[in-house]
């Protein structure tokens, strides 16, 4: 269907806001941040305000009713009672702070794993990553059905755009004193969560099981899932996505509980599983090993105390999968 919304000035945006039921006390400040942050990103925000429908059954594709009815409750223009504008700039707020709040403490870690692959792999050899045999065949020897290259190849392709368009001074160094290819220890530096956490997720299980065990994990191909979720999860952050109840496509496994006690809340709560709280904890768990005297679970769980006052609308730290008494085992 062809796009029929018209171009809005920022006050007719505003005005439309007030027609659909939102309370706005000071009409200047509210045109400040529609002017500075955008109609389109806060309605992400106010979007979870908004009035539902009665449950809707959705039919199947022909028509038919399905065996398993799936009801669905549509968004309406309108907005609950009592929603204001300065709710949706609070969550905002809230949700920005929590996004650089999860950068810091995934940066210590992606800088910790850095040292643990490229350490684990140049015991083997010094150029290890360019060695497919260092690496489990389902990554270095299985054809993609569809790009007809291994996954391994797809790896290659992009470290080396990492180190070819990097003006780190540490590259330039070593190419002109030691030629290509970098010793492990070196390359590594050029490479994003996502590029090591695509290398982790091809190593052998010896060498996963040798570097998830150092974070109390005893099955690596587990804890290559975690990678791969904070990978997402940096992502979302890195390009200020809306983070509080996003669904989290890529969700990691999970341990026993025998061998993790903290994952208890989310073995069987779908919805907890799906939302950024469990990442919270996994990055608050890897940080317990990689900097067991950091601030970090203090700071990030000051800041969940402080989510913003929306009981009126039916808001709270459950909407990020937070389980009830989170404070405590937190």
């Amino acid at each position: 269907m062809s796009y029929s919304k018209p171009w809005k000035s920022y006050d007719d945006q505003l005005d439309l806001l007030i027609e659909r039921g939102m309370t706005v006390t000071d009409r200047p400040h509210a045109i400040d941040y529609l002017e500075r942050i955008g109609y389109y990103r806060l309605s992400g925000y106010w979007f979870a305000f908004r009035e539902r429908s009665e449950p809707l059954c959705l039919l199947g594709e022909d028509g038919r009713k399905p065996k398993k009815i799936r009801e669905e409750r549509i968004a309406l223009d309108s907005f609950r009672s009592g929603t204001t504008f300065q709710n949706a700039v609070d969550l905002y707020v809230f949700d920005k702070q929590l996004r650089l709040l999860v950068m810091d403490a995934l940066e210590r870690i992606e800088i910790a794993l850095r040292v643990d692959v490229s350490h684990t792999l140049g015991k083997l050899d010094r150029f290890a990553y360019i060695k497919p045999e260092l690496f489990h065949e389902e990554f270095s020897v299985k054809l993609d059905k569809d790009s007809g290259v291994t996954r391994y190849h797809d790896w290659m392709g992009k470290h080396a755009q990492l180190i070819g368009r990097s003006k780190e001074e540490f590259v330039r160094h070593n190419k002109t004193k030691y030629g290509l290819p970098l010793a492990i220890w070196v390359a590594c530096e050029v490479w994003d969560f996502g590029t090591l956490s695509t290398l982790f997720n091809g190593m052998r299980e010896a060498e996963q099981d040798a570097i998830a065990n150092q974070y109390e994990i005893s099955n690596g191909r587990m804890f290559a899932t975690w990678l791969r979720s904070l990978n997402y999860l940096r992502n979302v952050c890195a390009h200020h996505s809306r983070l509080w109840n996003r669904n989290i496509v890529d969700q990691p496994k999970l341990p026993s509980a025998a061998e993790l006690p903290w994952i208890i809340p989310f073995e069987f709560d779908t919805h907890a599983r799906a939302r950024c709280f469990l990442l919270l904890k996994i990055a608050s768990h890897l940080l317990s090993v990689v900097n067991p005297r950091s601030s970090w679970p203090e700071r990030m769980k000051k800041h969940l105390l402080d989510f913003p006052d929306l009981s009126h609308l039916g808001l709270n730290l459950a909407g990020m999968g937070a389980p009830a008494g989170w404070e405590t085992a937190w």
